[in-house]
């Protein structure tokens, strides 16, 4: 029988070395896996759930946000076209006066004529008659005419055909009333034209006389 040589490992101990090192091994392995499913696993059913429902309600108050906007422009829409209506109503007469006052102005230059002339009082009386007939139906239509004798000059309903210096009104006040302004409800349907007050002209003094 040989005799063993101690220098040589025994076969044992090498067996159980290798074994050793393929359970570390194996291990090792299995860590790694156990971190890579750890790292990839899926958020918990909660947290998916809240955020569903949150992206679900930002979306909700976007859509709520967009409806009361298209309401409100809807809204004022109906308004405005509501509004341009009843204006197109109420000023529908307007070109039709603006064709009837030159009528009007001709029967009272007509009836000033014959109050001056003293002549005919029967047709004078019938202009008269015929002129407060027209302006009654325009009043009724609320064509009325616009204040203008002695009133400020105001632009917006009065129109200066000229300028004449005067002592006893105050500059920009109406002396006479050459043409009468008309307005339909707060529209002019034709501007007054008057004759408008200006500041006197000083007088420029003389050369003094020398007194003997």
């Amino acid at each position: 029988m040989s005799k063993m040589d101690p220098t040589q490992p025994k076969q044992t101990d090498r067996n159980e070395t290798g074994a050793t090192e393929a359970k570390d091994a194996d291990r090792r392995a299995a860590e790694t896996q156990g971190g890579e499913k750890s790292s990839s696993a899926p958020e918990p059913a909660g947290t998916a759930e809240s955020n569903e429902y949150e992206t679900l309600r930002s979306d909700l108050e976007q859509m709520k946000d967009r409806a009361l906007r298209v309401q409100a422009e809807l809204e004022n829409y109906r308004k405005r076209v509501a509004r341009e209506m009843a204006d197109e109503r109420r000023y529908a007469e307007l070109s039709l006066m603006r064709d009837l006052l030159p009528v009007l102005d001709n029967m009272e230059r007509a009836l000033e004529a014959a109050e001056k002339s003293g002549e005919a009082p029967q047709l004078r009386e019938g202009f008269k008659i015929v002129v407060d007939q027209f302006q009654g139906i325009l009043q009724r239509h609320h064509c009325v005419p616009i204040k203008a004798l002695h009133e400020p000059f105001d632009p917006n309903f009065h129109e200066a055909i000229l300028q004449q210096p005067s002592a006893d009104h105050p500059p920009g006040t109406v002396l006479h009333v050459a043409q009468s302004g008309y307005r339909l409800h707060d529209r002019v349907v034709r501007p007054s034209q008057v004759i408008v007050s200006a500041a006197p002209v000083a007088r420029k003094n003389g050369p003094k006389e020398n007194n003997p």
